[in-house]
């Protein structure tokens, strides 16, 4: 090599070595610009949430479906009094609030520079014409009956009378009631009919441009008056993505966040993106048709409970990801669990022991009474997931029952005609799972005495019934405290439900926006991350 090759080889390996080190510099600016805007401070054209269920229905107040999601999607259009983000309770369409001890009353200060989207100015007459108007129409998601009167001081100051103290009061009536325009609802009749354009007019940071029921998607649009400022996210979509694409949705930018299962988290953060996830407020469980013989025996109900192993379920079907069903159904890592509750451990031969005290008499696989065979029909979803259970929790869970003694058969639905026939009490046992664990511990009323499907609707036990309207007069929390403690350990006796497990979820997301999980749940306690406030500020 003479000294010209030489030199053009230092030359070369030194045009090699300033190349690599502003290719690196580079990256690492990259990185740091990534950490710079996560969760971002500047304007978004348009943010794409991907969901693999889709529909959940027309996204006014009376109209949307009775799930957690269905409520997301309203609230987007309609505002209630007051809010809250992942620490504490926010200014709403009231910029400030007080209760008045002495009187059993709350004064609601009303923001000032409200406008509804139509252009009409929103006053206290509007407050004052939800309160009275959901009296009449009853709404799915939020209970007005503990207020005694309501009247308006001016057109920015109401105040409300509640009957005695109630403790979710802010939590679950007015920080989940939304507030309805008086002007367009007032000739309304028959809310759950009522579809038209008018219908979602509200309040809220954005306005719906498209809803397609098929697809299951809903693109919003910014409402540039929103009283709290212009919202940051111009438009947001909701579309339509299986599980098994949702990965892929995500690099491919087709969309900036989504629920993921939970081994593709991992590796969506190697990849660059977010990770949430959540605590544990869904649950999985088997919903007992109590009304019915033999499930109408509280022994027999327990007997059920020790023939179905939780922890095999959850390690098999979910791989771990979870945590195991407390029979007092508040979830273990929620701040109320009572960890004295009886657990009723994977014990086939306590099943069998409690069968044969109720008279029943093992006749080969199966135990019979009366000369009629121990026979269950078990309903579960077609389509399960993660947090949708389908045939594949079925399907062991009649293996447990089965080996323990007790003959089922499986019936697949789909999932609203499940709802609806466990609405009905058309079932023996039903696969069924909601969220709103995490919620005020008003949920455990919900849960336990309320009319819907999701609910155990169990009125036999005077204690329990007593001790769930005591715990909600409690302001104090030590007295409050006591009083669930004891709820669990009652629920846990009698059994009208049983919890499998809840399910770990993971949500993973771009810098575009920073989503959080709000305190106790959106609204009455949903527990996804797509609080509104993301997406204004």
């Amino acid at each position: 090599m003479d000294a010209k090759q030489k030199w053009l080889r230092q030359l070369i390996t030194l045009l090699l070595m300033l190349g690599l080190t502003v290719v690196v510099l580079s990256g690492c600016g990259t990185n740091r610009a990534v950490e710079k805007n996560a969760g971002g401070s500047g304007e978004v054209a348009v943010y794409t949430i991907a969901d693999s269920t889709g529909d959940w229905g027309f996204p006014s107040p009376y109209t949307h479906y009775n799930r957690g999601p269905g409520y997301v999607r309203m609230s987007f259009l309609f505002d209630t009094l007051v809010w809250k983000n992942d620490r504490e309770y926010l200014p709403g369409l009231a910029e400030k609030w007080q209760y008045l001890t002495q009187e059993n009353a709350y004064l609601f200060n009303l923001q000032k520079n409200v406008t509804w989207h139509d252009g009409e100015k929103f006053t206290s007459g509007d407050v004052l014409f939800t309160y009275n108007y959901v009296k009449a129409h009853p709404y799915q998601w939020a209970d007005v009956g503990m207020i005694k009167k309501i009247e308006a001081l001016d057109d920015y100051t109401v105040k409300m009378y509640l009957n005695k103290p109630y403790a979710p009061f802010l939590d679950t009536v007015v920080g989940s009631m939304p507030i309805l325009p008086g002007h367009i609802w007032k000739n309304v009749q028959n809310p759950m009919q009522f579809q038209k354009e008018e219908a979602l007019i509200g309040t809220g940071p954005y306005k719906l441009l498209d809803y397609n029921k098929e697809q299951g998607t809903y693109l919003y649009e910014a409402y540039d008056n929103y009283y709290l400022g212009k919202p940051r996210v111009k438009q947001l979509k909701f579309i339509k993505i299986s599980n098994e694409m949702v990965g892929n949705a995500l690099k491919q930018k087709q969309a900036d966040a989504a629920q993921v299962p939970p081994e593709l988290a991992s590796q969506m953060e190697k990849e660059g993106f977010n990770i949430l996830k959540g605590s544990h407020d869904s649950v999985v469980k088997i919903q007992i048709n109590h009304r019915k013989e033999p499930l109408s025996n509280k022994e027999f109900r327990q007997a059920l409970a020790y023939a179905v192993n939780r922890q095999e379920l959850l390690d098999t079907t979910l791989r771990g990801y979870g945590l195991v069903g407390n029979p007092g159904l508040v979830p273990p890592d929620n701040s109320w669990y009572n960890p004295q509750v009886e657990q009723y451990s994977y014990n086939p031969v306590k099943t069998g022991e409690i069968l044969a005290k109720l008279g029943y008499v093992k006749k080969g696989m199966y135990f019979a009474k009366d000369g009629k065979p121990l026979e269950l029909e078990l309903l579960i979803s077609g389509a399960g997931s993660a947090n949708t259970p389908g045939v594949r929790q079925g399907e062991m869970i009649k293996e447990q029952l089965e080996k323990a003694g007790i003959k089922v058969n499986l019936r697949s639905l789909d999932p609203k005609t499940l709802d609806s026939m466990v609405g009905e009490w058309k079932f023996d046992l039903a696969l069924i799972s909601h969220g709103g664990m995490g919620g005020e511990p008003k949920v455990l009323n919900t849960m336990i005495t309320d009319k819907s499907f999701n609910s155990a609707r169990y009125l036999k036990s005077e204690e329990l019934n007593s001790l769930l309207q005591q715990q909600l007069e409690k302001i104090n929390q030590q007295e409050r405290r006591k009083l669930i403690n004891r709820i669990q350990e009652i629920y846990a006796q009698e059994m009208p439900s049983l919890p499998l497990y809840y399910p770990s979820s993971y949500w993973v997301y771009d810098n575009q926006v920073k989503l959080f999980y709000t305190k106790q749940g959106i609204g009455i306690g949903v527990p996804i991350p797509a609080n509104k406030m993301s997406f204004v500020k």
